[in-house]
């Protein structure tokens, strides 16, 4: 069963303390992802902000150990007539001791942000698929399917190595450059100011670079989406491909939509991988200039006390020595950022397509009238004082007008009362708003003008997850479930035991075909039912509704995937789940609703005939034209 199946919309789907997506709405989408991760795992980004500045202040104590060590051993030694190497040694087991800590507190970070990164993405998945549960039916019905699915994996994929190496690569530059910039301070005002200076153009270099590449990953991920949207209509739809000989055509859709792909993937990363190299190049002038000054500095006379350091000493071979190390330090993390420009760009895309999915408004329900299940086949209405009144099944449409964009009415005046019990039959050319009809009874969407009302409840007062239950619906495009075929139809109710879901088959007359099968109910079934015939996944579907045992039915084209011998089995079976139900059915074949209670003949969104079969046919209208074949002049 699909995660979060037997959840109403809006109630927590599982355990998962701390800030959501939704939180955190009025910031940027990077900054949104950022204070996200922070808010769910502060104490482990505290004991990870230790470690970075451990680590840094291991790394700049190794560089300043070079001052001491040439200053204060190597060059006094040279001099001496018997060096004693004991001072040296000694000084050499403190340095190794202190940078053992420093890769401690790294390998420490390092396990950290892996369990950080995948622990960040179970909840981006959890939470995009939690919200996408509360989105209405029309945000699938206007988004590519495979467009979606690019956001759980190629989006949610490009933000791992962002938050596994990039943020806490930033948290480590910050600190090392703070760090860095202070003891350069101390050793050399002049080259720090030179340093400084080339440490800006690199980071000026940097983000103009990345300004302009972060159209292009937008652009990139966008085109990966509509890449996989395309693999996905084409690998569902194969059959049609084949039936049609589209295959040149499908490739040349592919080939183009590819080159934009490719183009796009081309000119993000020629951008974004010339900023290393323009960077690594800078910093090696950096090194030269700072290695010529120095000596000059470190060389001539004595010097004023402007070209000292902080700490008030002039500047020795020792500490230029000390300075350039320290300069490495100062424009690796500027290097380490411009190197990671790709990952965070790319991620910022992702995140951006994140958001706009997880900032889809979700589907609004504002009903509070309530209905109960008591029993098998016994539904009521619960009142305001507690007591539950007996849900009959009255349907009725008044004056209701629809339409799925402003400019483009589908549905005018429609009026019509289905009693408890009757059957309700539309039939009509492809079109005429047959199936639009049913989407408003259950509120997939939501009327302009006029009421639906429910015994006497207005639909859009009732609470949808209740009125959804209770409305038993076949589609005409049948959707089976990876798992067995007892599950597949226990997804009708989900409480429904295994007996129960057996009477449901035979009450369909699917029990046969079932028990042919390999292990029967326990068979597994293949991707969408594959391994099974299209009338076998239909009669599933039709199962699934008997088992939802629902006073109101609704049967969209229920039979069109049936052939004729098949669907005379299973009539006295679809007769029997219909009896005593309301039931609405959408059919083309006018031989299925012959016995219907009442026929709405629809023509363009309008109900242009009303009545029974016999009546319908004496007027020989539309019904009769699509009855006999004959157009009446």
């Amino acid at each position: 069963m699909p995660p979060g199946f037997n959840h109403p919309p809006g109630q927590d789907r599982g355990p998962r303390a701390g800030a959501t997506l939704k939180d955190l709405k009025k910031d940027s989408t990077v900054f949104r992802l950022f204070r996200y991760i922070f808010r769910n795992y502060k104490v482990n980004f505290v004991v990870v902000t230790l470690c970075i500045i451990i680590s840094s202040v291991t790394s700049l104590a190794s560089s300043l150990f070079t001052r001491t060590l040439i200053d204060d051993y190597i060059t006094p030694m040279t001099a001496a007539a018997a060096p004693d190497y004991a001072p040296l040694a000694v000084a050499l087991v403190k340095l190794g001791a202190i940078l053992l800590v420093g890769i401690i507190a790294g390998y420490v970070q390092s396990l950290i942000m892996i369990h950080v990164g995948q622990g960040t993405m179970l909840r981006l998945r959890k939470d995009l698929f939690s919200h996408m549960e509360t989105l209405p039916l029309k945000y699938f019905d206007n988004h590519s399917h495979g467009d979606i699915m690019s956001v759980y994996t190629n989006d949610v994929d490009t933000l791992r190595q962002v938050i596994g190496n990039s943020i806490p690569s930033l948290f480590r530059s910050v600190v090392t450059i703070l760090a860095t910039f202070v003891s350069m301070l101390v050793l050399s005002l002049p080259l720090t100011v030179v340093a400084v200076a080339m440490a800006f153009l690199m980071y000026k270099v940097t983000t103009g670079l990345g300004q302009v590449s972060r159209k292009y990953f937008v652009e990139r991920q966008r085109n990966l989406g509509r890449v996989n949207g395309f693999i996905e209509e084409m690998v569902s739809g194969q059959k049609v491909v084949k039936v049609y000989c589209h295959e040149e055509k499908a490739l040349e859709d592919f080939a183009g939509l590819n080159e934009e792909l490719r183009s796009s993937v081309y000119n993000a990363n020629k951008i974004g991988n010339i900023i290393m190299p323009i960077n690594s190049n800078i910093g090696n002038f950096m090194y030269v200039l700072l290695a010529i000054v120095g000596s000059v500095i470190a060389l001539g006379s004595a010097s004023p006390w402007y070209l000292h350091g902080l700490d008030g000493a002039a500047l020795t071979l020792g500490t230029l020595v000390s300075f350039l190390t320290l300069q490495r330090n100062f424009t690796r993390p500027v290097t380490q950022i411009s190197n990671e420009i790709n990952s965070i760009v790319m991620a910022s895309a992702g995140t951006d397509r994140l958001y706009a999915l997880l900032d889809e408004t979700p589907e609004v329900d504002e009903g509070t009238v309530t209905l109960e299940k008591e029993g098998e086949g016994r539904w009521s209405w619960k009142e305001a004082d507690g007591s539950l009144r007996k849900l009959e099944g009255l349907v009725s449409l008044k004056d209701v007008d629809f339409s799925y964009v402003p400019e483009k009415q589908v549905l005018y005046d429609i009026t019509l009362t289905a009693y408890p019990g009757q059957k309700i039959a539309f039939v009509g050319g492809t079109g005429a708003g047959k199936t639009t009809i049913t989407n408003l009874i259950n509120r997939f969407y939501e009327i302009q003008d006029g009421t639906i009302t429910y015994d006497g409840f207005s639909v859009a007062g009732i609470r949808k997850a209740d009125l959804r239950r209770s409305l038993g619906i076949v589609l005409q495009e049948t959707k089976l479930f990876s798992g067995s075929v007892l599950d597949n139809i226990r997804y009708g109710r989900l409480d429904a035991t295994d007996e129960e879901c057996r009477d449901a088959a035979r009450l369909v007359h699917a029990d046969a075909f079932i028990r042919r099968l390999p292990d029967g109910y326990d068979t597994v079934l293949d991707a969408d039912g594959g391994n099974l015939s299209q009338g076998e996944r239909q009669l599933l579907a039709i199962a699934r509704a008997a088992v939802a045992n629902p006073p109101v039915l609704i049967l969209d084209e229920a039979t069109s995937s049936i052939d004729t011998r098949t669907e005379r089995l299973i009539q006295q079976g679809m007769d029997s789940l219909m009896k005593g139900r309301t039931t609405f059915v959408i059919a083309h074949r006018l031989s299925t609703v012959q016995n219907a209670d009442y026929i709405a003949v629809m023509d363009h969104g309008r109900i242009i005939e009303r009545g029974k079969h016999f009546e319908l046919l004496e007027q020989k209208g539309k019904y009769y034209e699509l009855y006999t074949g004959n157009q009446i002049t």
